[in-house]
């Protein structure tokens, strides 16, 4: 199973990609959070530092996730279930003016 995840702003600096795709075994449950934790073990302490709370260690409230061109929050969140082909992507607090 191959999902591509899109990388934004700060992560596209964090991992020199503006996307990476993902293999995981066909019969892996792969979530948001299991996406996540893999990137983690890619890219290291930048990764981590601006994906997760260091008091919580939950994911940061300002970013937002979106599967297919729709929000992860209108789903089921980080327990998100991806399939084949999916497209996550991360993307930062957003401002305007």
């Amino acid at each position: 199973m191959r999902v591509s995840v899109r990388f934004f702003t700060r992560l596209r600096e964090i991992t020199s990609k503006r996307e990476e795709k993902l293999e995981f075994p066909d019969s892996a449950k792969v979530t948001i959070d299991v996406v996540l934790k893999a990137l983690a073990q890619s890219y290291g302490k930048p990764f981590i530092e601006y994906v997760y709370d260091a008091k919580t260690g939950g994911v940061q409230g300002f970013l937002q996730f979106l599967v297919n061109g729709q929000s992860a929050a209108m789903l089921k969140g980080l327990e998100t279930e991806l399939k084949d082909g999916d497209v996550l992507a991360i993307l930062p607090p957003v401002s305007g003016g």
